[in-house]
């Protein structure tokens, strides 16, 4: 089989083990193409991305470019003579005239199972529509948003108790498996097959928004732990509890019924009554707080029956 010449473009943990895994094929990663380092943490210093880490450890040669419209990127790009490129999560629009140069194509790794949950942010719209599953799709990337022709695809089930990082983690790993497969398929076959996406069947996963995580009681508790789940690790779903906001990192449904917001017992989980059902409540967070386990939390707060979760609605 031969080795192809791989560009790869990516930035955040999401991924890196695709970078990782073709690095340990027999292919060759020429050149990674990522966003510009950040300011990050307390003080605000410059951070390389996850992508560029990995890339500097193998010495591979990396590219930051604001913006791929610039003439001379664009040169540099072509200079490396890449059969393939490879795109997970990069963040930056790839111009036309840069997905032609690799001679063999351009392939994205998406996490979702296209056409379903095109755009920003598929894990956590899967998870807070209650999806039964979700999944990976490599795909022909086209100017036209998460619009290309499918390639190959992996199912991962939702349960009870994924949140968006499991399956974010899980569909890392999952899209790296896929794409060596369809680059070893590519470099012996010269082509893949593709199936067009059927338009009908398109949904959009718009970007999280903070005003998202506010949770209304009066909601069942399946849906309250489907937004828990999406909005963990982040914007993080939140309640008031004694006027102060009271982040919440884990919750399951159970049956039972009991007046919204209301504490119905407390111990090894904090149960809240919900619009429909019960809110079993297993991590939470105060301002200035660490993350606790629920008995660990009620050492510290004298939380009893009765007392009440107040909504965060969003602001008109």
């Amino acid at each position: 089989m031969p080795a192809l010449k791989i560009i790869f473009a990516g930035t955040p943990d999401f991924a890196v083990p695709a970078l990782a895994a073709l690095v340990a094929s027999q292919h060759e990663v020429v050149m990674v193409l990522t966003q510009p380092d950040r300011p990050a943490g307390r003080g605000m210093k410059l951070k390389a991305s996850p992508v560029k880490e990995l890339a500097l450890q193998y010495q591979i040669p990396v590219l930051q470019p604001e913006t791929l419209k610039d003439a001379d990127i664009q040169a540099q790009i072509a200079a490396v003579e890449a059969d393939v490129m490879i795109v997970a999560a990069y963040g930056l629009i790839i111009p036309t005239s840069v997905l032609n140069m690799p001679a063999l194509g351009c392939y994205n790794i998406h996490a979702s199972l296209l056409p379903r949950w095109r755009g920003a942010a598929p894990i956590q719209r899967a998870l807070l529509a209650g999806d039964a599953e979700t999944g990976v799709t490599i795909m022909e990337v086209v100017p036209a948003l998460d619009a290309g022709a499918m390639v190959e695809k992996g199912v991962l089930p939702i349960t009870e108790r994924d949140t968006a990082q499991s399956l974010h983690d899980g569909l890392s790993a999952m899209g790296a498996q896929l794409m060596v497969k369809a680059m070893d398929t590519l470099a012996t076959q010269r082509s893949l097959p593709a199936e067009p996406q059927d338009e009908t069947l398109v949904t959009y996963a718009a970007k999280l928004q903070k005003a998202e995580a506010g949770i209304d009681w009066t909601q069942s508790a399946e849906a309250i732990s489907r937004q828990v789940r999406a909005f963990n690790p982040f914007p993080v779903a939140q309640a008031k509890l004694n006027e102060d906001i009271c982040r919440i990192w884990m919750a399951t449904a159970m049956d039972g019924n009991a007046e919204p917001g209301v504490v119905v017992s407390v111990g090894d989980a904090i149960v809240v009554g919900c619009g429909e059902g019960l809110l079993r409540i297993e991590e939470l967070q105060m301002p200035g707080g660490k993350r606790l386990q629920a008995a660990q939390f009620m050492a510290g707060h004298a939380l009893k029956p009765g007392d009440r979760f107040h909504s965060v609605l969003p602001q008109a």
